[in-house]
C-alpha cells in the first residue's frame, strides 16, 4: 500500500474538483419540488417583472409638477382592475392601491402617510418627493427575452419564487446522483442491533446520509463490509451501477484495513490518499470506472468534517452545479488560540453576536460526535498558521451553509 499523500486540503479539494465529469442525464420536475437542484439549461424570461406599470404604495397618483400642492382626486384605482381610464391631468390625482395599474399621465406616488389634509375630493401632496417615487415600470426588473437563471444554478427558494412568477410550474434539472454510503469494520453494529462493550453502534453513516440530505442529496445505506480483502473485493465489485459511493472506515493504514487494496483491485484510479489536516489525514478520493469514490476515516468527528469540507462540494460539482463551494464570512475570534502549524487546521466552533468561541477551546478528539452538536461553524486554517488571537478576523463557515450564487468562489482555506 502507498504511503499517504501530503496534498493540503485546498489542493485536495481543487485536484477533485479539477477531474470530475459532471452528470449530464436530466429530468423534468414541478417547480414546487424543484429547491435544491441544478438546472440543465438556461431559463429565459417569459414575461416582464412587473408586466405593467404599478403603484409600490398605497397612496395617491399624481404628475411630480404638482408636488406640494392641493390635488383633485379624480377617481380610485384598485389593484386587479384591468381597464383604467382615468386621464390625469394637471392639479388632479387618483387614489391608487398597491399593485393596481398607474393611470395615463402619472409619474409619481406619493404613500397615503405623507399626504394632509386628505378627503374623498382632495389631498395634498407632499413637497419633498421625487419624480418616479413609489411607481414600478413595466419590465423594470426583468425583460422578456433575457436570461433568467443560467444551466448549472442551484436553485432555492428565491429561485423558486421568480420561477413561479414567470408561471413556469416544470423545470429541466440535473438527474439526483445515485449515492451508496457504506460501513467497514467488525466492531460495527446498527443501531437496532445488540452492541456490548467492544462493539460500536453505526453512527458515520446515519450522519453521512443526513448531512448529505441537509444539501439536497439522497443517499442509500446498503451495509457494512467485514474485515476480509477477499470479501471486501467482492463487495465493492458490485457498486459500479453508483454514481458515488462514499465509505467510512478502513482506508488508513492498519492491518485491517482493506478498503484501499480492494477498490484498487476494481480498477480504482486514485485522485489522492491521504490529506494533510487535523482532524482528517486517511482520506482518499478516486474514479472506479464512473463512480466516483470518496473514502471518508473511521473517526465520527473526522468523517462529518471531512463530508462536509470536501464531499459537499464535490457532489454539487458532480451534479452539474456552477458554484460548488461552501460561502465563507469572516467574524471576530473571541479567544486567543494556539495551533500545530506543518499542517492545516479544522477547528470547530460556534458564531455568537459576530465572535467566534472555538467548541471546547478546540480540545477535541476526532472519535468524538458531541462537539458537532455544540458547533454551527468551522474555521480552516492552512499549515503555515500557528494559531490565532483575541479580536482576530478569522475566515469561517456556517455548518448550515447552503447558500450558493453562480459563481465560482472557493473557500481558501
Amino acid at each position: 500500500m502507498p504511503k499517504f499523500t501530503s496534498l493540503s486540503l485546498s489542493e485536495a479539494q481543487q485536484k477533485v474538483i479539477e477531474v470530475i465529469t459532471p452528470k449530464s442525464e436530466s429530468r423534468f420536475i414541478p417547480t414546487m419540488e424543484a429547491e435544491q437542484s441544478v438546472l440543465a439549461c438556461d431559463i429565459i424570461v417569459k414575461k416582464n417583472l412587473p408586466s405593467f406599470d404599478n403603484s409600490a404604495m398605497d397612496g395617491f397618483a399624481f404628475k411630480a409638477s404638482d408636488k406640494g400642492k392641493k390635488l383633485k382626486v379624480i377617481s380610485t384605482v384598485f389593484a386587479g382592475e384591468k381597464d383604467v381610464n382615468c386621464n390625469i391631468q394637471e392639479g388632479e390625482c387618483c387614489k391608487i392601491m398597491t399593485g393596481a395599474k398607474v393611470p395615463v399621465g402619472v409619474d409619481t406616488i406619493a404613500p397615503i402617510e405623507n399626504c394632509s389634509d386628505v378627503t374623498d375630493e382632495s389631498v395634498v401632496v407632499p413637497e419633498k418627493i421625487n419624480l418616479g417615487d413609489n411607481l414600478r415600470k413595466k419590465g423594470e426588473e426583468l425583460q422578456e427575452g433575457e436570461v433568467l437563471f443560467h444551466k448549472g444554478e442551484i436553485l432555492t427558494a428565491a429561485h423558486i419564487a421568480l420561477l413561479a412568477s414567470q408561471g413556469i410550474t416544470t423545470v429541466e434539472v440535473i438527474a439526483p446522483l445515485n449515492i451508496a454510503v457504506v460501513s467497514t469494520g467488525d466492531e460495527i453494529k446498527e443501531p437496532w442491533e445488540e452492541a456490548d462493550e467492544d462493539e460500536i453502534f453505526n453512527a458515520n453513516a446515519f450522519g453521512i446520509k443526513s448531512l448529505l440530505k441537509q444539501f439536497g442529496f439522497e443517499a442509500s445505506y446498503i451495509g457494512s463490509i467485514p474485515d476480509d480483502l477477499q470479501k471486501t473485493i467482492e463487495f465493492i465489485s458490485t457498486l459500479n451501477s453508483y454514481d458515488v459511493v462514499i465509505t467510512t472506515g478502513g482506508i488508513s493504514m492498519g492491518d485491517a484495513d482493506f478498503l484501499y487494496q480492494a477498490f484498487v483491485a476494481n480498477g480504482l484510479e486514485s485522485i489522492f490518499h491521504g490529506v494533510n489536516v487535523k482532524p482528517g489525514r486517511p482520506t482518499m478520493m478516486g474514479k472506479m470506472g464512473t463512480t466516483l469514490v470518496m473514502a471518508m476515516p473511521g473517526n465520527p468527528l473526522t468523517t462529518m468534517l471531512n463530508v462536509f469540507t470536501l464531499s459537499i462540494p464535490t457532489l454539487f460539482k458532480k451534479q452539474g452545479a456552477t458554484n460548488c463551494y461552501h460561502s465563507a464570512f469572516y467574524v471576530k475570534s473571541a479567544k486567543t488560540l494556539k495551533l500545530r502549524s506543518g499542517r492545516d487546521n479544522m477547528v470547530l466552533g460556534s458564531v455568537k453576536e459576530g465572535l467566534f468561541y472555538p467548541t471546547r477551546d478546540n480540545k477535541i478528539g476526532s472519535g468524538m460526535l458531541s462537539p458537532l452538536v455544540e458547533s454551527n461553524a468551522i474555521a480552516y486554517f492552512a499549515d503555515n498558521i500557528d494559531g490565532f488571537d483575541e479580536g482576530e478576523y478569522i475566515k469561517v463557515v456556517s455548518l448550515q451553509d447552503i447558500s450558493r450564487s453562480n459563481t465560482i468562489n472557493s473557500v481558501n482555506f
